[in-house]
């Protein structure tokens, strides 16, 4: 699976809602969402937007993207640095409200939304993520917990519409395989790169992560260039290998109650994807068993963030923990990528 960028939209004030909510509609209709499924996600962006031009002083944005090939689900992730909530659960209650309403906002979205779920704290602000999907594809969505949960937030950089990070995933039997990676600069020609860079790494997947990064490597001589990190997870271990600033850390839920650290940081090697790489590569090994979390990121993202600063928020949905990061710490200079890898079985 490759992954797709989201689209964003920024709303600085009111004006902007109308527009929003038509071109997402736009969007929608090309994914091939039926009249009435757009009319359903017409409502939740209608009820997104009220809450941001309410609740957020600069208006918030919106991030949406398709998900599926072909697509069978729209993602939404609304963010705002407004005040945040205390009682985030309750205010998900029909006629509970903070703003005089009828309170049906937060509960007329969940009831519309296949995934649900929201992570707000006073003084930080709101994020709320929502999956919409087909009418047609609802029935046969898995009610099986999967052994891997990813989420992701990949946005270009401002007035880009193509994004030089990249991220991609592949599943066999009990096996998975993913990476990451930023092509170099921005644009056209850094979506080139990473985008080179996915294709081979599809097609050496059955080697081990440094062996796949050298051949990667060899791939995207005639691009740009890039950095990457890629990883297997696969009976209790995950094995990984990185070259340049792709950033990671693994967290353990566990580990905190025991005073233990939260996490281990992740090492990469010092290269260029396509110039230059060490001539000695090594596989790292680090326990992937239950409740560990592994964050990624490009340097579209700050370095210096520390999820202790978010109550229970690795307890959420792995989209939700990567659009938490990317409200407090992106950059807004560069493409940003932000991935979130939970163990769950």
């Amino acid at each position: 699976m490759d992954a797709n960028h989201h689209i964003r939209f920024t709303l600085p004030d009111r004006s902007y809602t109308s527009i929003t909510k038509r071109d997402i509609a736009k969007l929608a209709v090309s994914w091939g969402f039926s009249e009435a499924d757009v009319g359903k996600i017409n409502i939740i962006v209608a009820e997104l937007l009220s809450n941001l031009t309410k609740f957020s002083a600069h208006g918030g944005e919106l991030l949406v993207k398709p998900v599926g090939q072909p697509v069978t689900t729209v993602e939404i992730i609304c963010l705002d640095k407004g005040p945040g909530m205390a009682e985030p659960l309750r205010m998900q209650e029909d006629g509970v409200s903070t703003f005089g309403s009828a309170g049906e906002g937060l509960g007329a979205i969940k009831r519309l939304s296949a995934v649900f779920d929201i992570y707000s704290q006073p003084n930080f602000g709101t994020v709320l993520l929502v999956h919409f999907a087909k009418s047609d594809a609802r029935a046969k969505m898995p009610i099986v917990p999967a052994p891997l949960e990813i989420g992701y937030v990949m946005v270009p950089k401002p007035n880009e519409s193509v994004c030089g990070d990249g991220f991609a995933i592949s599943i066999k039997n009990n096996r998975f395989d993913v990476i990451a990676l930023d092509g170099l600069g921005h644009g056209t020609n850094a979506n080139e790169a990473s985008a080179q860079a996915i294709k081979a790494f599809h097609e050496n997947v059955s080697l081990d992560p440094a062996n796949r990064l050298r051949a990667i490597h060899n791939s995207i001589k005639r691009t740009r260039g890039a950095v990457g990190f890629t990883a297997r997870m696969c009976n209790g271990t995950m094995e990984y290998c990185g070259i340049g600033n792709i950033n990671g850390k693994l967290y353990s839920q566990e580990a905190s109650a025991i005073g233990a650290p939260q996490y281990k940081n992740v090492i990469s090697y010092n290269g260029i994807l396509g110039y230059n790489i060490p001539n000695t590569l090594n596989n790292q090994q680090l326990d992937w068993i239950r409740n560990k979390t592994l964050i990624m990121h490009s340097d579209g993202l700050k370095t210096r963030w520390e999820l202790s600063k978010y109550p229970n928020l690795l307890r959420h949905h792995p989209t939700t923990i990567a659009s938490v990061l990317y409200l407090d710490y992106t950059r807004n200079t560069d493409d940003t990528l932000v991935v979130v890898c939970k163990a769950k079985i």
